[in-house]
C-alpha cells in the first residue's frame, strides 16, 4: 500500500502515522491511488451526509463562484445566503429565526457564547455573563469553545490561556443512573451557586458527540433543563454541530424532545463536507433587540456569509429533502443498532452499544460487570479503529468517556445515503477489527 508519510510540507495533527493519499470519492466510499476502496462508515467525522461526488453540489458552488466568489457581508448580501436563510427557517426549531454564516464548529460555538452574552447585555441583564456547560463534552478547539468544553485532554495545555466555566453532570445512563429531573438539578443548583444574575447561558449537545459517542439522554432531561433555564432567564443553546442537519432521524437532535433552544449551532454536516460552513440560528427577536439597543452584534469574520459556500449548503438541503435521507436515517437507525448488538452485543469487552438513526457509539471495558475502562495508555480504541481501517472501514474514535482520561468508544455515522446492506458490511467488518484486537 502507498502510504505517504507526514515529512513533506504539510504539517498534520497526528504527526506520527503515515496515510495514504485518496485520489476520489463516490458515494460511501473512498478511493487511495492504489485503488484500494475504503467505506466510510463516519462520514469524515460525521461530516459528509449526503455522500462522495455529487455532481448538484459542484454545479451550484461553480455557478456562484463564476457570478461573485466572495462579498463582503458588511457591505453585500447575496441570493445563496438569503436563500438558504429562507429554507433553513421551515425546518429550525425556534419562531422567526435569524442566521449568521461562519466557517466551522468552533467559530459557531465561539459566536453563540458571545450571543448570549449580548443578548442578556441588550435585555438589561449586564452581569450575566458566566456560560454554564457539561463535563465530558466537546464544544470546538478555540479558547472560548474549549472554556466551555469538557474534554480534559484537550483542555489542560490551555488552562492558563482560557476562562474556565461552570461545568455540570452530563446524562450518561451507562454510568451515571440518575433520571433527566435529577440532572436538570444539578443545573439549578449551579445556576443558585453563582446566582442566577450571573448566568448568561447553558450550552450543551443534545445527544453527546465525540468525547461521550452518542450518549442518548433521558427523555425527561430536554424538558426539564428547559424549564430550569426559564426559571432563570438563563439561555439555552444547543449545539448541533454534529447531530444536525438529520444525523440522527431528525433534522434536529433537540427535535426528539420538541425542545426549543434559544441559540443553536451546526456545522459539520451544513454543506455535506463541500466546504467548511456553519450557523448561529438566533430567534428574531433577540436578533432585533439587540440592533435597538446596542446598535450592532460586536462578532464577525471575513468569510462569514460565503456566497459559495452557503450555495453549497442550499444544495446539499435539497438533496437531503429530495432523497427523504432524514427519513432514511430515521428508518436504519434501529437495525444499524440491532446489526451492533448481534455482532458485538455478547462480546466481553463491549460494555455498552448506544445511538439514535445513522450515530451510534460502542464502548469497550475490562470487564462487564464492573465496567471499568481500558488505561488510556491501552490506546484501544485507535487500535481498533486501525485494525478497521486496514480492513477498509473508516470508524470515528474517542477516548477519556469514563472519566476525562480512560474509556474507549467507537462511532459509526454514515453518509446518510447508506443503505441497508452497506451497514451490515461496516458492521461485519468493525467486529472483525473488535475481535482481533480484544479476542473474546
Amino acid at each position: 500500500m502507498n502510504y505517504k508519510h507526514p515529512h513533506g510540507h504539510v504539517f498534520y495533527r497526528k504527526m506520527s502515522h503515515a496515510r495514504p493519499k485518496i485520489a476520489y470519492g463516490e458515494g460511501i466510499y473512498l478511493f487511495d491511488e492504489s485503488g484500494k476502496r475504503y467505506i466510510d462508515g463516519s462520514g469524515g467525522p460525521l461530516v459528509v451526509n449526503v455522500g462522495y461526488g455529487r455532481s448538484e453540489i459542484v454545479e451550484a458552488m461553480t455557478k456562484q463562484a463564476q457570478a461573485a466568489a466572495y462579498v463582503h457581508a458588511l457591505m453585500f448580501t447575496n441570493e445563496a445566503t438569503e436563500q438558504l436563510s429562507s429554507e433553513l427557517a421551515e425546518i429550525v426549531p425556534m419562531p422567526h429565526p435569524r442566521f449568521f454564516y461562519l466557517s466551522s464548529g468552533s467559530e459557531v460555538v465561539e459566536g453563540a457564547i458571545k450571543l448570549a452574552r449580548q443578548i442578556q447585555q441588550a435585555r438589561g441583564q449586564a452581569t450575566r455573563d458566566i456560560i454554564t456547560c457539561r463535563a465530558l463534552s466537546y464544544h470546538g478547539m478555540t479558547l472560548g469553545a474549549l472554556g466551555v468544553s469538557g474534554r480534559p485532554g484537550l483542555r489542560t495545555p490551555y488552562m492558563g490561556m482560557m476562562i474556565n466555566m461552570p461545568h455540570v453532570r452530563p446524562p450518561y445512563p451507562y454510568r451515571l443512573d440518575i433520571s433527566g429531573e435529577e440532572l436538570a438539578g444539578r443545573l439549578e443548583e449551579s445556576i443558585m451557586a453563582y446566582g442566577a444574575e450571573t448566568v448568561a447561558a447553558f450550552i450543551a449537545e443534545p445527544i453527546s458527540g465525540a468525547s461521550l459517542g452518542a450518549v442518548v439522554p433521558p427523555d425527561d432531561y430536554w424538558p426539564a433543563v428547559r424549564r430550569v433555564c426559564d426559571k432563570y432567564g438563563v439561555l439555552l443553546i444547543a449545539d448541533e454541530v454534529l447531530v444536525g442537519m438529520g444525523r440522527t432521524g431528525k433534522w434536529w437532535g433537540m427535535d426528539h424532545w420538541q425542545v426549543q433552544p434559544d441559540i443553536m449551532v451546526t456545522s459539520k454536516g451544513l454543506a455535506g463536507g463541500y466546504v467548511p460552513l456553519g450557523f448561529i440560528a438566533a430567534k428574531h427577536d433577540d436578533v432585533e433587540l439587540i440592533r435597538q439597543k446596542l446598535g450592532d452584534w460586536n462578532h464577525g469574520g471575513t468569510f462569514s456569509h460565503h456566497p459559495v459556500a452557503c450555495a453549497a449548503a442550499l444544495a446539499t438541503l435539497h438533496i437531503l429533502h429530495k432523497e427523504k435521507l432524514v427519513e432514511n436515517s430515521a428508518n436504519l437507525g434501529p437495525k444499524l443498532g440491532q446489526m451492533l448488538q448481534e455482532a458485538l452485543g455478547d462480546h466481553p469487552h463491549v460494555g455498552d452499544i448506544r445511538g439514535r438513526g445513522l450515530f451510534w457509539g460502542i464502548e469497550l471495558v475490562q470487564d462487564r460487570e464492573s465496567k471499568d475502562p481500558f488505561p488510556v495508555s491501552r490506546h484501544l480504541a485507535w487500535d481498533v479503529a486501525q485494525r478497521a481501517f486496514e480492513k477498509g472501514l473508516l470508524v470515528y474514535y474517542s477516548q477519556g468517556c469514563a472519566d476525562g482520561q480512560n474509556g474507549d468508544v467507537i462511532m459509526l455515522g454514515p453518509p446518510l445515503i447508506v443503505n441497508e446492506a452497506q451497514l451490515a458490511e461496516m458492521v461485519g467488518i468493525l467486529a472483525e477489527a473488535v475481535q482481533e484486537v480484544l479476542p473474546g
